[in-house]
């Protein structure tokens, strides 16, 4: 792995201090080498604690990283000040108009959504699994944006790496969830072989985030899985029948 995290950012989020990283670039070793961010994940916890530290520092120098216990809700938490690792809120989106907080995100295949309001000062960072998006966490984290004082006409998002189409193979029970929520989600699955469909996440999650009335929209287009040397991806290594798998990390935060 190379010695510095590879930081990629959105066009539609310049300005702001922000990254998607990968696995470019940590301590890490084994089925989870490079920067795996994953408090829970089989790792040795040093070298987790290091990797967080490399890839904060990447993005926002001296900035505080906040975290969450990700249970694929829709729920949104308000940051007013940091807290520690072992206090993380349960919760998938996570909103703030603090100076020197580092919004974190962890993903392996799910898309990572960040957001931001220049002109109200105000950030938000999302992690949108099937259960997540569908639910309503990137609208969650929008309404807790406009509490603080953000316009959904001004709110930029990117949708990160996730696993994309080609790479998301899934049954149809799967695609009837999606179906009885709205007809036209239909437009989100291409035929697969037979009884499966290739679901589009990222698609569906910027989808939802227009129809949600947010101005700007970039999804990165970044397939986890499709991209061993550069994402981690929990599908790729149950596949390969992997041990464990690593966590990549999503950050967004105000200076």
């Amino acid at each position: 792995m190379a010695d510095a995290p590879e930081v990629i950012t959105a066009a539609a989020l310049k300005g702001v201090a922000h990254g998607f990283l990968g696995r470019r670039g940590g301590v890490s070793k084994g089925a989870v080498a490079g920067l795996n961010t994953g408090l829970g994940s089989d790792d040795d916890p040093a070298a987790v604690a290091e990797n967080r530290a490399r890839a904060a520092h990447a993005v926002l120098p001296g900035a505080r990283l906040v975290g969450l216990y990700q249970i694929h809700s829709p729920l949104c938490v308000t940051v007013n000040e940091p807290w520690s690792d072992a206090d993380r809120h349960k919760a998938d989106a996570m909103v703030t108009d603090r100076p020197g907080l580092l919004l974190g995100i962890l993903t392996a295949d799910c898309a990572p959504v960040l957001l931001a309001d220049r002109e109200a000062g105000v950030v938000g960072a999302a992690h949108a699994g099937w259960k997540g998006a569908i639910g309503g966490v990137t609208d969650a984290a929008i309404a807790a944006m406009e509490a603080l004082g953000a316009k959904r006409s001004r709110i930029a998002a990117a949708v990160g790496p996730c696993i994309a189409q080609a790479s998301y193979e899934v049954d149809d029970g799967f695609r009837a969830r999606f179906a009885e929520g709205a007809a036209d989600n239909a437009r989100f699955f291409a035929e697969g072989r037979a009884g499966h469909w290739q679901f589009d996440l990222e698609a569906y999650v910027a989808a939802r985030l227009e129809s949600a009335g947010i101005g700007q929209i970039e999804p990165l287009g970044l397939d986890t899985l499709a991209n061993p040397e550069r994402f981690f991806s929990y599908r790729r290594a149950c596949l390969a029948g992997q041990p464990a798998y690593g966590r990549q990390i999503s950050l967004i935060g105000l200076e």
